[in-house]
This record gives structure tokens, sequence and C-alpha cells, in this order.
């Protein structure tokens, strides 16, 4: 699914990395609104990329702690900027979570390359 709507559209996201609460770019969700602790099914496997982490698909994966939020659509915008989407270093793309569970979608950014030889940033960065 992709978000392209109107600045008023607001979607939930889970952050796992450099925009979590005390992180070097959590300001840019200082305006949105904090829904709480979060974690995803074990489909995932959480990279260092050096400065910041990367979250791509794994088999087998594991679950991943981070936080939700629900975010504007004006912010969704922002953020794959600051994300590198129009570079394909991140893609916004859906997130299985464990918890907490919703109906409709929750979006997070997935990590573009290869991370096969990056090391492992265990389930939390």
């Amino acid at each position: 699914m992709t978000i392209d709507a109107a600045s008023q559209l607001s979607v939930r996201l889970f952050v796992y990395g450099t925009l979590k609460r005390g992180h070097a770019r959590a300001h840019y969700l200082n305006a949105q609104q904090f829904l709480g602790p979060a974690m995803t099914c074990p489909l995932y496997r959480l990279v260092n990329c050096g400065d910041y982490p990367g979250l791509v698909r794994w088999q087998p994966g594991e679950a991943i702690q981070g936080e939700l939020w629900q975010v504007t659509g004006k912010c969704l915008r922002i953020l794959d900027q600051v994300e590198g989407v129009p570079s394909n270093l991140y893609q916004r793309a859906e997130v299985a979570l464990l918890q907490p569970q919703h109906a409709g979608p929750v979006f997070t950014y997935l990590y573009q390359p290869d991370a096969t030889d990056l090391p492992s940033c265990g389930t939390c960065w």
C-alpha cells in the first residue's frame, strides 16, 4: 500500500532506530502521537549500518523491538526524505507486528542495500 495522500492523512509507523525517542532523529516525530512500545513478528533482522540500524526481512528472523507512532501524511513525506526513500536507501513498507495488534496496516522503513555481510544488532537498537 502506498501513502501519497493529503497531509491530514494519518498512518501508524513502527520505528526501531534513530527515530525512536531519545535518539538522533526523534525530533522529526515531536508533533506526532506516540502510541507505545511495539514488537515485530519474528520475520526481520536488525543490522548495524554504522551510525544507524537497518531493518530487513529475514528468515529465520527475530522479533524486533521499537515504537509505534501515529503520524500525519505531511510528516511521512518528510520522513521519506530523511530516511533516503528517493535514493533507495530505505523503502516504506508494511510491517507485521506481534504487539500491539492493530486492524489495518502499520508501516516501517526497510533497508534496501544488501545486508548479508552486515552485523546483527540483536533485537533492539
